[in-house]
């Protein structure tokens, strides 16, 4: 009896000791840099998701899709909705969104195919019609000086389950969008290292990501092409952090592009190659997907069509006949310059006030105060209009692949 009580004591300490270390450790916030230098992530395939440590000697093998995937224990918020698991896509809770920048962890993940292992040590090459190829480490692009960019990143499918019929692809709600400030060095200033040919129309980026697809035969690789002239805007970055920290690998680690205005498709992760091309780019992701298919025409997705959605109040809250509604508008086809909001199902429109972005090419703050009719139920749009003159419709002309969904969008609320 003394025996199997003293044994009993022993496993007491030996899981109490253990608990305390995923305390500790659980309490660490992924986005910090003190968790990068410690070279802890979470063991998704431990049963107690204790902390592994990772052998920086060696050629980087992370697991794909690593702690990303989960909050820590410090948080009873989910940091992200998962929408598929493999190839891991999650969209960022609207509870997320009311924030001017919207914190790493919460930052809407969009992957095609796994996460590629890549390290530090990574170097990607120029080529094609330029006059003097290069292979650039990532270290000389630390080196070289840094551009800082805020920006709201939309996946193009965002929205894709409040078309009709519900078209393919991921069912994105409304929570695959997110604003991020973004450092790196523009793509431009390498262009030009490396010298651009007279007969280059357009920048061929390819990512380190690949899969074989349904509709295409071999292994695919993640590729988009930018006009010429888009490429060498000075705030195309090659991305080296996010928010002031290292990129994760689950956006990009350690290289991606990042295009304000476009669609997050044309911002590809894990960068490899540069191409300047002499023809318009004609594969995968560039002609049969990230496209818009009306009837028989096929035109490559691009800028983001002006868009809006309400944060405050939150849909199905129950508010006094007095209320502020808030949110965010943006577009990448010019800066915001109206913003509507109803309380009649549409047929009254009111304009809200306006309020300064943290960039041009960052989401817009909008607010009004209203007074409901009566107590009940109600039904909350906005609409936001751009500088190009586009204004959000009550309807988009529906496309096959489910992209750029920019329709009004409304909440409900209970008035007391």
């Amino acid at each position: 009896m003394t025996f199997q009580r003293d044994m009993r004591l022993i496993l007491i300490f030996v899981f109490s000791l253990i608990f305390s270390q995923i305390h500790a450790e659980g309490s660490k916030d992924p986005s910090t840099d003190s968790y990068f230098q410690d070279k802890q992530f979470w063991d998704k395939d431990s049963i107690w998701r204790l902390p592994m440590k990772i052998d920086t000697s060696q050629k980087c093998t992370l697991p794909i899709n690593f702690w990303s995937h989960y909050k820590p224990y410090s948080s009873n918020a989910p940091l992200l909705e998962v929408v598929r698991h493999m190839p891991y896509n999650a969209e960022t809770p609207q509870a997320a969104l009311v924030t001017a920048i919207t914190p790493t962890p919460n930052v809407y993940v969009r992957a095609n195919f796994d996460v590629p292992a890549l390290s530090d040590d990574h170097s990607i090459e120029v080529g094609g019609a330029v006059l003097r190829p290069l292979t650039i480490k990532i270290d000389d692009l630390r080196k070289m000086p840094q551009k800082t960019v805020t920006a709201t990143m939309e996946c193009a499918g965002n929205g894709r389950v409040g078309m009709v019929p519900l078209p393919q692809g991921e069912p994105w709600k409304y929570g695959a969008v997110s604003t991020i400030t973004w450092t790196g060095v523009p793509l431009a200033v390498v262009l030009k290292m490396a010298g651009i040919d007279n007969d280059a129309i357009e920048v061929l980026v390819t990512g380190a990501d690949a899969g074989p697809r349904e509709d295409a035969e071999g292994i695919v690789r993640f590729a988009r092409a930018l006009p010429i002239k888009e490429a060498l805007r000075d705030d195309v970055l090659l991305a080296l952090s996010m928010n002031g920290k290292p990129l994760t690998p689950d956006h990009g680690f350690p290289l991606r592009l990042v295009v304000p205005g476009w669609y997050g498709m044309a911002s590809v992760k894990w960068i490899t190659r540069i191409d300047l091309i002499t023809k318009p780019y004609d594969g995968y992701f560039q002609t049969k997907r990230y496209v818009y298919e009306h009837k028989k025409e096929v035109t490559p997705v691009d800028q983001m069509l002006v868009n809006s959605f309400i944060t405050v109040p939150a849909d199905g809250a129950q508010t006094s006949r007095k209320i502020k509604v808030s949110g965010w508008a943006w577009s990448g086809h010019g800066a915001i310059t109206n913003v509507e909001v109803s309380i009649e199902g549409g047929k009254g429109w009111h304009e809200a006030e306006i309020a300064k972005s943290d960039s041009p090419y960052a989401w817009t703050p909008w607010s009004i105060d209203l007074t409901v009719p009566y107590p009940g139920r109600f039904v909350v749009r906005s609409r936001a209009t751009d500088a190009s003159g586009a204004t959000q419709p009550n309807r988009i002309e529906w496309n096959r692949l489910g992209y750029g969904n920019n329709a009004i969008r409304h909440i409900l609320i209970d008035a007391e």
